[in-house]
């Protein structure tokens, strides 16, 4: 059997390197086997030479390291999956600890961001201005740090089972371009092309389809000489059956590259995440170019019919006067449980837009959303009592009785892979990532009026 210490070695062998330990116990293994195998040919010699008790005494010590054989295989089989286990546990607990981490420090950058921001707007002396220009550089070099983290964090995450949500297919591959391009330094130049039609909405899981594509651009950018390698992703989706659609992803870079080694397909993570999709690839090679091919099966979301118990008239009336106001007639509800965060973003909006009211928590927001008009609502989502999503949710069910629509745009810390999909699953808008630019926000808010 395998005592303490043999456990305490197949946990300092995994940590050292799991495939060396692993392939040093098959060779024990493999070793034992041999000397079994040696036992019983002496064994049968020896009988054939009717050296019957000699030759029984090595039967049965054959039998006996086979047994062992049997038993160590059993038990190592069993504290490597244990150890496996516990090396997944800790994953996920380092995912959660950079995600606790993303949140907590995107919001002071915000800050900093903003009130830099409004700083250089201002007189200053020559001095002055390059001290503050040194800030800027600080601030946005801290801003690409927790870029990448979060971009590293979200291409180590473990595969797993997620609930199923509606999520637009373009826009999470080019959300997926755009955070992989957060790194400081990229050598990839991307060029994303699709069908001529508009049907890209799916239900299912958006975060497997970013761990693909950001599997995929590591494994190419690995191989990156100086030159940028162009990488063209063309996309088309084909209606199977009415629940079921089958999604074509064709990634093709201008250099000749392995994206998935089909030797060895079990070891490949871009092909266990394809297979724990259910889906399939194909892969050319060619003398300066490479083209995979990836299909994925999707659901196809049930939309329900919206309730229309307004008049025709008023909604149009509703409309018509929403999209003739100026930015400084509209009327805002921003939700933001963080003072700080709340009194710059004041600042900002101020002096373009003449009235906005403020909630501290979703709950609030929509007390106030049903009493008051309102033009548009900037949301934050991790906030107590009630999160943003399940405002947002509540707002557009309400809304689904008048037909009428406020747009929502989140302004947010949850920037880790999937949250602006989850974000665009209930209803919202638009989506910012904290820290952004004044300039990002004004022009966010322009873009629906």
């Amino acid at each position: 059997m395998i005592n303490e210490t043999d456990k305490s070695e197949i946990k300092n062998g995994l940590d050292k390197s799991s495939e060396e330990f692993i392939k040093n116990k098959r060779k024990h293994i493999e070793t034992f086997s041999i000397i079994a195998l040696f036992c019983l040919v002496a064994a049968l010699l020896l009988y054939s030479f009717n050296q019957k008790i000699f030759g029984g005494l090595i039967l049965i010590a054959g039998l006996i390291i086979g047994v062992i054989i049997a038993r160590k295989s059993s038990v190592l089989n069993k504290n490597l999956q244990e150890s496996l286990s516990g090396i997944s546990s800790l994953n996920e607990k380092k995912d959660e600890v950079i995600k606790n981490f993303s949140h907590k420090i995107r919001g002071p950058l915000t800050s900093l961001v903003l009130i830099v921001d409004m700083i250089m707007d201002s007189d200053l002396k020559k001095e002055q201005k390059e001290l503050i220009e040194s800030f800027i550089t600080t601030t946005n070099n801290m801003v690409t740090t927790v870029n990448e983290l979060t971009m590293q964090s979200a291409g180590n995450m473990s595969y797993e089972h997620r609930k199923s949500i509606i999520f637009n297919l373009l826009s999470t591959i080019q959300n997926t371009i755009e955070l992989y391009s957060l790194k400081d330094k990229v050598n990839l130049d991307f060029s994303l092309n699709k069908e001529e039609f508009n049907d890209f909405e799916c239900l299912g899981d958006p975060i497997l389809l970013n761990q693909i594509f950001l599997s995929l651009f590591n494994t190419i950018e690995t191989s990156a000489s100086e030159a940028a390698i162009k990488v063209t992703i063309n996309l088309s989706k084909a209606k199977l059956t009415e629940t079921e659609s089958l999604i074509s992803l064709t990634i093709q870079t201008d250099k000749s590259i392995v994206l998935i080694d089909t030797l060895a397909v079990e070891q490949s993570r871009t092909s266990q995440l394809i297979s724990s999709g259910k889906g399939t690839f194909s892969q050319e090679l060619g003398a300066n170019s490479t083209v995979l091919t990836i299909l994925l099966p999707y659901s196809n979301p049930v939309i329900e019919p919206k309730q229309n118990s307004a008049s025709s008239k008023i909604i149009e009336l509703i409309q018509k006067d929403k999209a003739h106001k100026e930015l400084k007639e509209i009327k805002i509800l921003l939700v933001e449980d963080n003072l700080i965060n709340k009194n710059i973003t004041l600042l900002t909006l101020k002096p373009l837009v003449s009235s906005i009211d403020t909630a501290s928590n979703g709950k609030e927001a929509l007390d106030m959303f049903g009493v008051s008009s309102y033009d548009l609502i900037l949301m934050d989502i991790q906030m107590p009592v009630m999160n943003g999503l399940i405002a947002a949710e509540k707002i557009r069910a309400l809304e689904s009785t008048t037909n009428t629509h406020v747009p929502i745009i989140a302004i947010t810390a949850n920037a880790m892979i999937g949250d602006k999909e989850k974000c665009l699953s209930v209803g919202i808008d638009d989506y910012i990532s904290k820290p952004f630019q004044p300039s990002l926000l004004v022009e966010k808010i322009k873009k629906y009026f």
